[in-house]
């Protein structure tokens, strides 16, 4: 009888070694080493969107299409730089539906019931090091209209921002989705960010410093191409001799994605500048 037992007692043991094995074999993956790599740039004139870092940036999504699985989903979304590039070094290897999302038109749309209207992200196999340019329409473009000026520790800056799709255009694109409404073209605010980081916005900014102008219903359609002066905050001066960044940046009333509840910004490109002593 107790041998009885001990041989039971043996072969449980197996049987969970056994078991442990299985389930260490499943999960005893090679690290994921494969690179997607690129930018998100202006269709008309080539340059990168500036962006966010971080979740008010421009999103990219991979879905795995070769993966099988019944309960597939997509990967971990990741973010684009400020600059408008973008890089994850710790991808499968595989063939991926690739997109991206952003303060520009977005690239794949359809109506509210479900039926695709345009679809321009892109089946991509990911191998190695593989490169995967967007272009894209962006909503607005913003630019320093000259350097930045320094006076008592705070900055002025003139700003200029124009449409890169206009108000016609845009409903045309975004109407077929449903639920249109007028005021998703509409300007809504205008920011300069200030920081010590050369990654200066939203995510970087000394609140300190940084402001912002505010502008209600279409009123902002009549400084679309004019110069526009912003100050940095009335508050704390910035310290003298330091070096700061600053960036411009504008949004409309239109969530990206539809109903993500985040309208985010078109940005300037950052500039450097230093408070005299």
């Amino acid at each position: 009888m107790i041998m009885k037992k001990y041989s039971l007692a043996l072969a449980l043991v197996g049987s969970f070694a056994m078991s442990s094995c299985a389930l260490f074999e499943l999960d005893n993956y090679d690290e994921p080493e494969e690179t997607i790599h690129g930018a998100v740039v202006d269709a008309i004139t080539g340059d990168s969107i500036q962006t966010d870092q971080g979740s008010e940036g421009i999103r990219v999504r991979m879905l795995q299409l070769d993966y099988n699985s019944e309960n597939i989903d997509h990967n971990p979304d990741f973010y684009c730089m400020p600059n408008g590039e973008y890089r994850n070094t710790k991808v499968f290897k595989g063939l991926y539906n690739v997109r991206v999302d952003g303060p520009f038109v977005p690239i794949v749309r359809e109506t509210a019931d479900g039926v695709p209207i345009s679809d321009n992200s892109k089946d991509i196999e990911v191998s190695g090091s593989t490169e995967c340019v967007f272009e894209v329409t962006p909503f607005l473009n913003v630019e320093f209209v000259e350097y930045p000026t320094v006076s008592s520790g705070r900055i002025t800056a003139k700003v200029r921002v124009t449409r890169g799709i206009s108000r016609e255009d845009f409903r045309k694109a975004i109407e077929p989705m449903g639920g249109y409404d007028e005021s998703f073209a509409n300007i809504t605010d205008i920011q300069l960010f200030v920081s010590y980081s050369s990654t200066v916005g939203f995510r970087a900014r000394d609140e300190r410093w940084s402001s912002s102008i505010e502008y209600e219903g279409n009123s902002f359609d009549e400084l679309l191409g004019e110069t526009i002066t912003i100050k940095s905050t009335k508050g704390v001066a910035i310290p003298a001799g330091r070096h700061v960044f600053v960036r411009a940046a504008a949004r409309i009333n239109y969530e990206t994605p539809r109903a993500s509840g985040t309208r985010r910004w078109n940005y300037s490109k950052p500039m450097e500048v230093i408070i005299p002593e």
